[in-house]
C-alpha cells in the first residue's frame, strides 16, 4: 500500500501544479489585456477556478485513471517515465492555447475555439503568420519557453517504496479507483447541476458580459466546441405561427421608379473600425481620404459590424446572414446551404459578378464561399498580374491590388457587381518599404497601416475617376470589423463600441448626397439598403432591417455564448434563456448601468430572431424560394 499512497500523492501534486499554471496564465492574460478588463474584480477570478478545474479534469482524465488503476505495473520506471512525458506534453499543448490567446484576444475579443484552429481555409494563413507573431510577441514566446522548462522541472517524480503484496489484492485501491471515475465526471462537467458547464455560464461570474473571456480559459472553450454540429440547436420559444408574426427574414422593397442598373462596388476594409477615423497626429490626419468621403456620401453614423473576424464579414455583407454561432458561417457545416444574397439578386438583373481578395487563393475559404454565393469570378494573389508586390505575409499590398482591380474593371461589361477585400491593415501591419516614414504612426500599432490603406483607396478612386464605368457606379465602403483592443477611447472597448464601424454609400453621379444618416444599421443591412437605393422592387431573403423601417431596428451580434443586440436605443445581452443585461445606449454609452425595468418586447424580438436564424440555417431554408414554397413557418 505504500506505493499506492505514493501514487495518489504524486497525482495530487501534479494536478495542483497544473492548476497553479492555469492561474498564472489567467494573470498573464489579465495584465496583458488589462485595459479591456479595467473594472474586473475578484469574482471573475473565483469563477475562473470552476472552468479551470473542468478543463483540467477533462484533459487529465486518462492520466488520473492511469495513476490510480490497481496493478503493480504502474510502479515500473518505464511506465512512470512515459506517463510523465505524456502528462507534460498534453498539458503543455493546452497551456499554449491560453498563451496564444493573450495577444490574439486583441483581435477577436473572445477566447479561441476549435473553429479557429480547424477552420477550413485558415491553416495556411496561420502558418504564414507564425513568424510575424513570434517576432511581435517575443516576450510571450520567451516566457512560455521558460514556463515549459519550469513545468518540466517541477513535475514530481515517482519514488518506489517496498511493498509486501500487489496492490490489486487490496480493496482500498479498487475503492479509490472506482470513486475517482465519478469525481472526474462531476468536476469535468462543472458540478452536479442539470446541464454541464458551458461557455455561456461564464456570465454568471461577472457583472459585465464583456469580461467573460477573463472567467474562461482557452482549453475549456476548445473542448466545448469540439462537436461542430453542436453549434446550432433548434429553438422553440414560439409556435411556428407565432414566430412568423413576430419576425420573418423577408424584406419586400417597393419602388415606383425604374431599377437603375448601376455598377456596385463593395469595398471591405480590413480592421477599419470607426475608432480610426477623424484622428490627427502632429498636424497630419490619419485617414484624410476616408474622412473626406464621409462628407461626400450617405454616411451612416450608427453602423455596427456583425462579427469580430474577417471570415464573418463576407456572409454578413453579401448574403445578409449574420454571425450568431460559435463557429463562423463559412467554416460551419451549413456553409453549403442554399443562399440568396446580393450576388444572386443582381445576376437576375443581368449583372456580371466578381470577388477580389489580395491574399492567397484559399485564404479564409473566401474563394469557396464566393463560388457558393454565385460570383462569376474570383481574383486573388494567384490572379494578380505583376510580380514583386507581395507583402511577405498575407498577399499583395493594397495600393497595387486596388490598381489591379481597376485594370480588371476596364474589361468588365456593365452592369457589374464587385466585392473588394483589402488586407494591408491586418497584423503584422506591413507597409511597403518605399512608404516608410510617409504616414503618421499614431498611437496604436495598426495606425501606420491604416493610413497606408487610406492612401491606397485615394489612389484607387483617382484612377477610377478617369474610367467610363465610374460615373455609373455606386460604391459601398465598410470594414470587416473593428481593430484590436489597444484602443484609447473607453467607448470603443465596450460590448457594442467594439463593433462600431463606419459605413457609407458613395454615388459619383449624385454629388449632392452628402448627408449623415442616424438610423441604426449593420453589415447585414447593406444588401437591402443598396438594392433599395437602386430602386429594386420585390422580396429578398435577409436577416437585416427594412430600409424604411424606423422603429424596432436592431443589430445582432454573438460572442462567448452570449447574444448582443441593439434594439432602438437599448443594448440587450441574452444568454439563450433570459436577459442578462439591458442598458440605455443614449444615457449610458459605456453600458455601466443595468436596467431592471425595461420593455419586455425586447426579449420577445430577440427570441423570435434567433429562433428563425437557428431553425432556418439548420433546415437549409435560407432562400426566398424556400419561403415561397411554403416553408414560411420553419416547418
Amino acid at each position: 500500500m505504500n506505493n499506492y499512497r505514493s501514487v495518489i500523492l504524486l497525482l495530487l501534486k501534479r494536478l495542483l501544479l497544473i492548476f497553479a499554471l492555469y492561474q498564472l496564465s489567467r494573470l498573464v492574460f489579465y495584465f496583458w489585456n488589462h485595459s479591456s478588463f479595467s473594472n474586473a474584480g475578484l469574482m471573475e477570478f473565483i469563477g475562473g477556478i470552476r472552468f479551470d478545474l473542468s478543463a483540467i479534469f477533462y484533459i487529465n482524465s486518462v492520466f488520473i485513471i492511469a495513476h490510480l488503476i490497481p496493478g503493480n505495473f504502474k510502479y515500473g520506471k518505464t511506465y512512470q517515465k512515459i506517463l510523465k512525458i505524456l502528462f507534460f506534453s498534453v498539458n503543455l499543448i493546452f497551456l499554449a492555447t491560453n498563451f496564444i490567446d493573450v495577444p490574439y484576444y486583441n483581435f477577436t475579443s473572445r477566447r479561441s475555439t476549435l473553429a479557429l484552429i480547424t477552420a477550413s481555409g485558415m491553416q495556411q494563413d496561420v502558418v504564414r503568420l507564425i513568424p510575424a507573431f513570434a517576432k511581435d510577441y517575443w516576450m510571450l514566446v520567451v516566457g512560455f519557453v521558460v514556463l515549459a522548462i519550469v513545468f518540466w522541472k517541477l513535475i514530481p517524480n515517482f519514488k518506489t517504496k517496498q511493498d509486501s503484496k500487489p496492490d490489486y489484492k487490496s480493496p482500498i485501491p479498487w475503492l479509490v479507483f472506482l470513486v475517482s471515475i465519478p469525481v472526474i465526471l462531476i468536476i469535468g462537467r462543472g458540478g452536479l447541476q442539470r446541464v454541464p458547464l458551458k461557455i455561456v455560464h461564464a456570465v454568471q461570474y461577472t457583472k459585465n458580459p464583456n469580461y467573460t473571456a477573463l472567467v474562461l480559459n482557452t482549453p475549456f472553450s476548445i473542448l466545448k466546441t469540439i462537436s461542430k454540429n453542436d453549434n446550432l440547436k433548434e429553438l422553440h420559444y414560439f409556435s411556428d405561427d407565432e414566430v412568423a408574426e413576430i419576425f420573418q427574414p423577408v424584406i419586400e422593397l417597393k419602388n415606383d421608379d425604374e431599377f437603375e442598373k448601376k455598377n456596385v462596388v463593395l469595398i471591405i476594409i480590413e480592421s477599419m473600425g470607426e475608432e480610426n477615423l477623424f484622428l490627427d497626429f502632429n498636424g497630419k490626419k490619419l485617414t484624410p481620404f476616408l474622412d473626406s468621403l464621409t462628407q461626400n456620401s450617405l454616411y451612416f453614423k450608427r453602423a455596427y459590424a456583425n462579427g469580430r473576424k474577417s471570415i464573418d464579414a463576407v456572409p454578413s455583407t453579401i448574403t445578409s446572414i449574420p454571425y450568431l454561432m460559435e463557429i463562423s458561417y463559412i467554416s460551419s457545416p451549413y456553409s453549403f446551404n442554399e443562399i440568396d444574397g446580393m450576388t444572386k439578386v443582381l445576376k437576375q438583373k443581368g449583372y456580371y459578378t466578381s470577388f477580389f481578395h489580395g491574399s492567397f487563393n484559399g485564404s479564409q475559404n473566401f474563394d469557396k464561399f464566393a463560388a457558393i454565393a454565385d460570383f462569376d469570378d474570383y481574383f486573388g494573389k494567384e490572379q494578380y498580374d505583376r510580380p514583386g508586390d507581395y507583402d511577405g505575409y498575407w498577399g499583395i499590398f493594397d495600393e497595387e491590388f486596388l490598381q489591379f482591380t481597376n485594370r480588371k474593371f476596364k474589361t468588365f461589361k456593365s452592369p457589374f457587381f464587385a466585392t473588394i477585400f483589402t488586407i494591408s491593415s491586418h497584423n503584422p501591419y506591413t507597409v511597403p518599404q518605399k512608404y516608410k516614414g510617409k504616414f503618421p504612426k499614431g498611437n496604436r500599432i495598426i495606425h501606420e497601416s491604416i493610413a497606408y490603406t487610406d492612401y491606397s483607396l485615394k489612389k484607387f478612386f483617382e484612377a477610377a475617376k478617369k474610367e467610363d464605368w465610374y460615373q455609373n457606379t455606386v460604391f459601398v465602403i465598410t470594414p470587416d470589423h473593428t481593430s484590436g483592443d489597444d484602443k484609447t477611447d473607453p467607448y470603443y472597448k465596450s460590448a457594442m463600441g467594439n463593433y462600431k464601424i463606419p459605413l457609407m454609400i458613395i454615388d459619383p453621379s449624385r454629388p449632392e448626397i452628402n448627408s449623415e444618416n442616424g438610423k441604426l444599421i449593420q453589415q447585414i443591412d447593406i444588401m437591402p439598403e443598396v438594392l433599395d437605393y437602386l430602386n429594386y422592387s420585390g422580396k429578398i431573403f435577409s436577416f437585416g432591417n427594412h430600409p424604411e423601417k424606423t422603429n424596432d431596428r436592431m443589430v445582432a451580434d454573438f460572442n462567448e455564448g452570449l447574444y448582443h443586440f441593439i434594439i432602438d436605443n437599448y443594448y440587450v445581452c441574452f444568454d439563450g434563456k433570459s436577459v442578462v443585461r439591458v442598458c440605455d445606449i443614449e444615457k449610458d454609452p459605456l453600458l455601466k448601468t443595468n436596467l431592471t425595468d425595461y420593455p419586455k418586447y425586447l426579449q420577445t424580438q430577440i427570441e423570435a430572431y434567433i429562433q428563425q436564424y437557428n431553425n432556418r440555417i439548420i433546415k437549409n431554408q435560407t432562400t426566398l424560394e424556400s419561403i415561397e414554397k411554403g416553408a414560411d413557418h420553419t416547418k
